[in-house]
């Protein structure tokens, strides 16, 4: 609703409610709040949807060109491939089988990321043209940016994001397993596929910095609820450093960092504040009082659990919004937000609860 509200949050600045950032997929809630069907009209949906709700930080469309409709009762398709995928919003996930092309260790062992620059086909999210010098990259994040900018006005603050920031790359590129093995025998295969990594984010980190782009999140998986994947050593060892470098360059660039990751960030947050972080967005397994407690100063995204709002407990969604709250009211760079989503298999009476409790509690 507010682009000036969302960059207050930003700059640690209290505005006239506590700002939502959220992961919104659900097509249902759209059209019973905008009238209007968010398949046959997606652009105007979103414009609607962002001027009846506090959602502070998003992007609308930049055409109103319908999109096929899931059948109903459909959650998992298979494409053309045969690889899986499910229903997201009004579309679908990517895909469930990454690492397609590797089937052994000796095939991982044998790669050479700098002789498959271009990875527009390789289906690894972050899908670009790497090949590409920083200025030409720099030049179509512009024109992305300006063309939602455009479309979203003044709505919501439309921000950045890189997927595959370092860790990304070998689990997306090589698969979980192969991922996993790699990183647990073969650590100098690993440290000379990671740098090789490196260069691919960081043309990316440095063309980003070359834009107008006020913030960007930075993605990498490497927690599930419980706590990181790998240890804690094994991170600082082969994925920090490069995150310090990675973001000294959009910090160069004047862009604010977040980190983004799912599970539980507890055991991590400290080292990813001390690589430069300007803040973390994470679920709702992650203790956020006690972050807010010891990094007053930083942006904090999260703390709403969508299986929360799946119970349909009316109080329970009011009692979980606002504690939120409370924390929002006492560290101004926090935002509201369901760090696992509001997917499309929430009811719109549940979705309609969290926002009214929000209007309700948010207020400072």
């Amino acid at each position: 609703m507010n682009r000036e509200r969302a960059l207050k949050a930003l700059q640690g600045r209290t505005s006239d409610r506590i700002p939502h950032w959220e992961h919104f997929s659900n097509p249902a809630f759209e059209e019973a709040v905008t009238g209007v069907d968010p398949y046959l009209h997606p652009k105007l949906a979103r414009e609607r949807l962002l001027e009846a709700l506090p959602m502070d930080v998003g992007a609308v469309p930049t055409d109103d060109e319908p999109t096929e409709r899931f059948p109903e009762g459909q959650d998992v398709l298979v494409d053309s491939e045969g690889r899986l995928a499910v229903r997201w919003g009004t579309g679908a996930s990517w895909h469930w089988d990454w690492g397609k092309r590797f089937r052994t260790i000796d095939d991982v062992l044998r790669y050479e990321p700098l002789l498959d620059m271009d990875q527009r086909k390789a289906d690894v999210v972050a899908d670009y043209d790497y090949s590409l010098s920083v200025d030409d990259l720099a030049h179509d994040f512009q024109a992305d940016l300006d063309a939602k900018r455009a479309a979203t006005g003044d709505r919501a603050l439309v921000t950045a994001g890189y997927y595959n920031t370092l860790f990304m790359w070998p689990l997306l590129t090589f698969g979980w397993e192969l991922c996993l093995e790699l990183g647990a025998v073969y650590h100098d295969v690993l440290r000379r596929l990671l740098a090789d990594f490196a260069v691919r984010s960081r043309k990316v980190c440095q063309a980003w910095a070359k834009t107008g782009v006020e913030v960007i999140t930075s993605h990498d998986d490497i927690c599930h609820r419980d706590g990181p994947t790998f240890s804690p050593k094994w991170l600082r060892e082969f994925v920090y450093p490069y995150y310090e470098e990675l973001w000294s360059h959009l910090h160069a660039g004047g862009v604010k960092v977040i980190f983004i990751s799912d599970g539980n960030v507890d055991r991590i947050a400290d080292d990813i504040f001390a690589c430069g972080a300007d803040g973390i967005m994470s679920e709702a397994y992650t203790d956020w009082p006690a972050l807010a407690r010891r990094y007053p100063d930083k942006i904090l995204v999260g703390d709403g659990d969508h299986q929360i709002l799946m119970s349909e407990d009316r109080d329970a969604i009011f009692a979980m919004v606002e504690r939120m709250c409370a924390l929002g009211k006492s560290h101004p760079a926090y935002f509201l937000s369901c760090g696992n989503h509001l997917p499309y298999h929430l009811s719109v009476e549940s979705i309609r609860a969290y926002f009214e409790a929000s209007e309700k509690y948010g207020r400072t």
